[in-house]
């Protein structure tokens, strides 16, 4: 098929050429009539994935799980209409997560719109602020001047920058086609030729960052500052770097005599840079119980994001009357309860390398050595409370955590999950890798987003996500057929409602709490899993669960589902008692 025979799919393939050039590896395709230009242009384009999807929103997801894991911008293409408005939640996400998107929609021509042309609304600027970058293309016309096809190719080198840019996100292309939409397959082919390259092609417009490297002045100042103040912790939140920083942090760690708060998804948990003991990560059960009485930091330097566990947001707000500094190379402010005296814009890896090199003593150890041993004691009351407490959701987690094999990727769920993986994750030496949507923190999507990384990567995935959010996403399941992905395990909480709400002063309130809060749905999965072809397990027991996570772990082809039957209200009772456990056995400890 010779593209250049039709001008709009002339101009599709000379963007999706510059693409490609710049980068790009992968597309997420969603079927429809207008699209028609991108889709064959992507299809005659080597070096790009595509990935095709019935259903958008799942589409939006699954290419947010390809984009986080690989750190590189992913391609999404809809049709005109509510198609393009189906991507919203997961360009949402990807704005407050920081994961690259080129969310890429097909328009009705500006004579159709606002004329009650079928299928036809407004998509200029239809995402508002939750994109990075909107642009509107031109109509393809046949007598285009040559700038204006070079303003396709700087164009697509430009999107696809501003989506890996210092400030990672989501950028939106609206394509206006008029028809005819596919090239004459009769046709003969015309003088206009598509300018085309393979995918190692140099781009006709190439971009470089440098890095953002923290000064002298600011490595002295904050130096005399730890000297000064031998109480200190370090606070690494979701969204942290990755590569060095964790080795990096842990050095200064142990250097200065500061502890390291880790949440789950900051990818300090879990590596070499636990050994030595000053990455914790049971602190939302001991500040739970101890919180109120410890001594607060005089300094608390932040990594990342907001964390995830509720008792710690509690104890730095106690804390308010230290010093405050947060390290973030993107500027992007995150701090909800605006503690921050310096923001410093800097890689934060080369920040505590040159800071430890810069220290010239070591800070006492009695300070950091109180926060250590009330982790080690929280971990050794959990494991001997847990032996005594009923099989509840919490406790299911844990186990799971507990098995999980080398270099395993995990999709922490939102709401209840991810906070009970906060909560039981407890760091070692394993090279696991956590994600989670946490930047708007919705339910929706979560299946889809796990199925990504799985695509992205070819590694384990093990998805733990509550009965609500599977339910929300099922549709994502048939991306394991389609994409022939293996190696995937669904841990399905089905406490039969929003067990979260549990939790929430609106619990006292009956009737309206069970019938427009927890909303029982009386539904299990298996049906869903012989729908889609996953294997699947009901377990409602610890020795059932330990059996099926055994089988679905041995298993290399295809996916799993673990079908955890619970209750809402013994597993808030269950996780209540634990919590008092620890927090009688903290108490008593002189």
């Amino acid at each position: 098929m010779n593209l250049s025979t039709n001008i709009n799919t002339r101009w599709t393939s000379i963007f999706v050429d510059e693409l490609a050039r710049s980068g790009l590896e992968a597309v997420c395709i969603a079927p429809g009539s207008r699209s028609t230009p991108l889709t064959l242009a992507f299809a005659a384009c080597e070096g790009i994935r595509i990935y095709v999807h019935r259903d958008e929103r799942s589409a939006g997801f699954f290419a947010l799980g390809l984009a986080m894991a690989s750190g590189r911008p992913v391609a999404l293409v809809c049709t005109s209409g509510t198609a393009a408005a189906n991507f919203h939640p997961a360009v949402i996400e990807a704005f407050y997560s920081h994961i690259p998107l080129l969310v890429l929609t097909a328009d009705r021509p500006p004579e159709l719109r606002g004329s009650g042309a079928n299928q036809t609304i407004d998509q200029i600027k239809m995402f508002g602020d939750h994109v990075r970058w909107s642009v509107e293309l031109p109509t393809p016309v046949t007598d285009a001047p040559d700038v204006v096809l070079r303003h396709l190719r700087t164009l697509a080198a430009r999107a696809y920058d501003t989506a890996n840019g210092l400030v990672k996100g989501p950028v939106h292309l609206n394509f206006p086609f008029r028809k005819p939409l596919e090239p004459d397959p009769s046709s003969a082919s015309d003088s206009l030729q598509v300018e085309t390259g393979s995918h190692s092609s140099k781009p006709y417009t190439t971009f470089s960052r440098g890095r953002l490297l923290p000064t002298t002045s600011q490595i002295e100042w904050l130096a005399e500052v730890m000297a000064a103040n031998p109480r200190g912790l370090i606070i690494c939140g979701p969204e942290c770097p990755g590569g060095d920083l964790p080795l990096a942090v842990a050095a200064l760690a142990r250097s200065a005599g500061y502890p390291v708060l880790a949440d789950t998804l900051s990818g300090v948990r879990h590596g070499p840079q636990t050994v030595g003991g000053y990455v914790l990560g049971g602190y939302d059960l001991w500040l739970r119980a101890m919180g109120d009485t410890l001594s607060t930091p005089d300094v608390v330097i932040r990594f990342g994001a907001v964390p995830t566990s509720s008792p710690l947001s509690d104890y730095l707000e106690r804390a308010a009357a230290g010093i405050h500094v947060h390290i973030r190379e993107d500027g992007v402010w995150a701090d909800d309860l605006h503690l921050t005296h310096h923001y410093i814009q800097a890689d934060p890896a080369a920040f505590c390398r040159a800071l430890n090199k810069h220290r010239k003593t070591r800070s006492g150890s009695g300070w950091a050595q109180e926060f250590i041993d009330r982790e080690h004691q929280t971990w050794k009351t959990m494991d001997s409370a847990m032996a005594q407490t009923p099989f509840f959701d919490g406790r299911a987690i844990r186990d799971v955590l507990a098995a999980l094999p080398d270099d395993t990727i995990v999709l922490a769920g939102n709401s209840l999950p991810v906070r009970h993986i906060d909560t039981f994750d407890q760091p070692d030496g394993r090279p696991l890798t956590i994600f989670g949507n946490r930047g708007a923190s919705g339910i929706d999507g979560n299946v889809s987003t796990a199925l990504g990384l799985a695509a992205a990567t070819g590694r384990r995935v093990v998805a733990f996500v509550g009965d609500i959010t599977f339910y929300h996403d099922m549709n994502g399941l048939l991306a394991v057929r389609t994409n022939n992905l293996n190696g995937v395990t669904f841990i399905v909480t089905n406490n039969n409602g929003g067990g979260i709400f549990h939790r929430l002063p609106v619990a006292a309130h009956e009737p309206p709490f069970s019938e427009l809060f927890l909303t029982p749905h009386d539904l299990t999965f298996e049906h869903a899993a012989a729908l889609y072809g996953l294997r699947y397990s009901a377990v409602a027991g610890r020795e059932e669960l330990r059996e099926a996570v055994a089988t679905a772990f041995g298993e290399r082809t295809g996916a799993n589902l673990i079908e955890i039957m619970t209750d809402s209200t013994a597993d808030l009772h269950h996780m209540r008692a634990l919590w008092n456990v620890v927090s009688t056995t903290l108490k008593q400890k002189p």
